[in-house]
């Protein structure tokens, strides 16, 4: 599902900026970039959205600053000159007499010379708080968008799931002629071929093998289930919005999108096998119909947290 939310907030910790979006994933890909100071919280922010979001391809930017006036980070003046000492020694070894100027300002770039309190500020449960409520922000910003986009989705998976049931009424009331047609067509030829070769046969014994051959053209059944996953998939459609609901109280929806797709799977397999049994053109047209408001549905339902 598609979205983007966005929160700031400023206090004694500094100021902090967070944007998140999201876009459509059958999976959950994060994205993360954090203020350097904060790379030490990676774990946390990482743990946190995917804690919040299940499905998707997630972006989620947060840009702190420090609080002004914060004191300047000390200087290691022992590792500065041991590092000025051995450029020294260095530039007599290779360029002797020749003068060559040491810049301070690069010297202060190496590893060790500033002590940096980062990862001490970064680890402070104070900041962390303060870093997840401007996150937890912006995902309700986020979260507000989605379930529009998801009330949309459902009123389309509605809709769909209608032309499937009206379709399927039309072959339940097809499939007893379509199986009476078969039964006497397969009884007429096996009749030709036995009169034709001149074999006798007992009625009772041709009945017999017309009707386990009609017997598997027989679709009702599949009717029956097929009907059952459509009340299912209306079922969890509506478990999904009263959740939704919830969740506008504070608690979150729990994801429906895979058990949807299990669900169309089941559907798809059982229209299939309409198909595949069914020897009527009428019932064919009805079956290719359902199959294309099924794919539609597929295409939505892989998007669905």
């Amino acid at each position: 599902m598609t979205g983007q939310g966005h929160a700031s907030d400023e206090g004694t910790l500094g100021t902090i900026r967070v944007e998140v979006r999201t876009v459509n994933n059958r999976g959950l890909k994060c994205n993360l970039r954090l203020s350097d100071s904060l790379s030490a919280m990676e774990g946390k922010v990482d743990a946190l959205v995917r804690s919040l979001i299940s499905r998707g391809s997630v972006s989620l930017s947060v840009s702190y600053r420090q609080p002004a006036g914060l004191s300047i980070p000390p200087i290691n003046v022992d590792v500065l000159t041991a590092y000025a000492n051995k450029l020294a020694e260095v530039k007599a070894g290779v360029v002797g007499d020749a003068v060559v100027s040491i810049d301070l300002a690069s010297l202060m770039t190496l590893p060790g010379v500033i002590s940096s309190d980062r990862g001490e500020r970064s680890e402070d449960e104070g900041l962390w708080q303060f870093v997840r409520g401007a996150i937890d922000a912006a995902m309700s910003n986020l979260d507000q968008m989605r379930q529009t986009e998801g009330s949309n989705m459902a009123t389309s998976l509605r809709s769909d799931a209608a032309v499937i049931a009206e379709r399927l009424e039309q072959i339940r009331e097809l499939a007893p002629g379509a199986a009476d047609h078969y039964r006497n067509r397969l009884e007429s030829k096996i009749q030709r071929i036995l009169t034709e070769r001149e074999i006798e046969s007992q009625p009772i014994d041709l009945l017999r093998e017309v009707q386990i051959y009609a017997d598997r053209v027989d679709i009702s059944e599949e009717i029956t289930r097929l009907e059952s996953h459509l009340q299912m998939f209306d079922s969890v459609i509506a478990g999904e919005a009263e959740q939704n609901g919830n969740a506008k109280s504070g608690g979150r929806p729990e994801p429906m999108g895979r058990k949807l797709d299990f669900v169309i799977q089941e559907m798809f397999r059982e229209t299939n096998t309409i198909g595949s049994k069914a020897s009527d053109s009428s019932i064919s047209a009805h079956v290719v119909e359902i199959k294309c408001a099924i794919e539609r549905m597929r295409e939505l339902v892989q998007n669905l947290e």
